[in-house]
């Protein structure tokens, strides 16, 4: 996403000749996207896509668990029926 905004920022400051970059290159000004394109790339080949969506919903999924829990007042969690042995 980074990459994605770096190449946005570039491009406008390109189109609307500011600063330094309006003496860059076209390339250099669109290697950001390059980089982005790359990144997804990986990123869906290699599962870590997949992994975060995972990581999220376990996330969602126990802290909606964890408010069902207190709103029929059981204990928060299994740590705390431990403490109580």
């Amino acid at each position: 996403m980074w990459f994605l905004m770096l190449g946005l920022l570039g491009v406008a400051l390109k189109y609307l000749e500011i600063g330094p970059v309006a003496t860059w290159s076209w390339w250099i000004v669109l290697i950001p996207f390059a980089l982005a394109i790359a990144w997804w790339a990986w990123a869906d080949a290699s599962g870590y896509t997949k992994q975060k969506v995972v990581e999220r919903e376990n996330r969602r999924r126990d802290e909606r668990i964890e408010r069902q829990r207190s709103r029929l007042g059981m204990l928060s969690s299994s740590k705390n029926s431990r403490r109580r042995r």
